[in-house]
């Protein structure tokens, strides 16, 4: 591993609680703060802490995060292992490997690594073209920086790599000279970056656009939605950067409209559009409220898609969320015309797939309309999710009378 401060002081020990123990062992990666029953010493954000079950056999290793609430990120468990080079080699060949069948030459934009679920822990890679992005969500990462670097320039040489730092590590990052869209390697982009997916071509804000620049999660969900449009009057609310209405457009819709509040997604959403001449369906962008829009317009539309960001960031919010995924499908559902096709998706972890499917069913049953269920979908296979907290996304298409 990269140097640690700690290094010379004696390997970090922790014991946790039986719960801790057994959930461990089922594979989950995290032990929270409450769940460390005693350990010999202070450790340092990114030692590599050894757990050891009650009759000191060891458990786990792991990432030590004092200043968060997941005190470790399980990095291997089971028998005992030394996470040399060769360890760290295999563990990133391993998601790379199981990308490398899932696209074709045509798709130069999709994850790399799904933090937990693909074995490393508070990190996530996705490529852009010939761009890396690594998002950090643990100053745990930090001591380790080099050699993650080490190991993706031998794997993607001549690649452009950029740090994003979620918001609560960011002071940490700070005191070592790292800032939030930091190039790491190679060039400092001088704007978005171009990449492909499907043989679209889509700008990324790899510096300071939301996530690591774009929504590579719904994919497969825009594909699913191009094969619906071909004729229809298509509205992508929360459009963003027009992901959903560049598919659209190229599955044969009459028109379509972006709708978004923010005026720099839809200024975005235009310049894909234009990256994509070949698209000559009409495009319109709206800026407004989505929530207001659709209670007071009166056009219609033969296919939605209601695609918001979370609606839930938190547990005390997901009742609210279960509401208003509600009232967004019914507002939707009004301006749908009959044959029409509804697509609601749902990025909040805190509202489980039955919860948010349930409001949109139970949207559709209120309005009396009969509806055929098309299809559910969950996670798409670059961003699968390996323990229960790691599943968010879902997202139902009906087909509405």
């Amino acid at each position: 591993m990269s140097g640690v401060s700690a290094a010379s002081l004696p390997r970090l020990r922790l014991r946790v609680t039986p719960a801790a123990e057994a959930h461990i062992r089922a594979g989950h990666p995290w032990v929270y703060e409450s769940s460390v029953r005693d350990q010999n010493r202070p450790g340092e954000a990114g030692e590599l802490a050894v757990i050891y079950d009650r009759r000191d056999r060891f458990l786990a290793i792991g990432l030590y995060d004092p200043a968060s609430p997941l005190r470790v990120r399980v990095l291997h468990a089971g028998l005992p292992a030394t996470l040399d080079p060769a360890w760290w080699a295999h563990r990133l060949d391993t998601p790379l490997q199981r990308r490398a069948p899932l696209f074709a030459p045509d798709t130069d934009g999709y994850r790399l690594i799904n933090g937990e679920s693909d074995g490393w822990p508070g990190l996530v890679l996705d490529r852009y073209a010939d761009t890396l992005v690594v998002k950090l969500y643990t100053a745990a990462w930090f001591p380790h920086l080099a050699l993650v670097l080490e190991l993706l320039t031998a794997r993607f040489p001549g690649f452009r790599v950029v740090a994003r730092l979620s918001r609560n590590i960011q002071d940490a990052a700070a005191g070592i000279g790292l800032h939030d869209g930091q190039t790491l390697l190679g060039r400092a982009p001088d704007g978005p970056v171009v990449f492909r997916e499907s043989g679209l071509a889509f700008e990324a804000d790899v510096v300071q656009g939301q996530k690591t620049g774009f929504f590579l999660d719904q994919r497969e969900n825009r594909r699913r939605v191009e094969g619906f449009s071909a004729g229809r009057r298509v509205l992508n609310a929360f459009s963003f950067t027009g992901g959903f209405s560049l598919y659209a457009a190229r599955g044969g819709a009459r028109e379509v409209v972006s709708l978004d509040i923010s005026a720099h997604a839809l200024d975005g959403a235009r310049r894909n559009f234009a990256l994509n001449p070949r698209l000559t369906t009409p495009h319109e962008t709206v800026q407004a409220d989505v929530f207001d829009w659709l209670r007071e317009t009166r056009r219609e539309f033969d296919l939605i898609v209601l695609d918001p960001p979370s609606l839930a960031r938190r547990e005390s919010e997901r009742e609210g969320a279960i509401r208003a995924y509600g009232k967004l499908a019914t507002d939707g559902l009004a301006r749908l015309s009959r044959g029409g096709v509804l697509v609601s998706a749902s990025c909040s972890a805190h509202v489980s797939a039955d919860e948010f499917f349930g409001a949109v069913r139970t949207a559709v049953r209120r309005t009396g309309r009969a509806a055929k269920e098309l299809r559910t979908s969950r996670h798409a296979p670059d961003h699968h999710a390996a323990f229960p907290e790691a599943e968010y996304l879902k997202a139902i298409f009906l087909q509405v009378d």
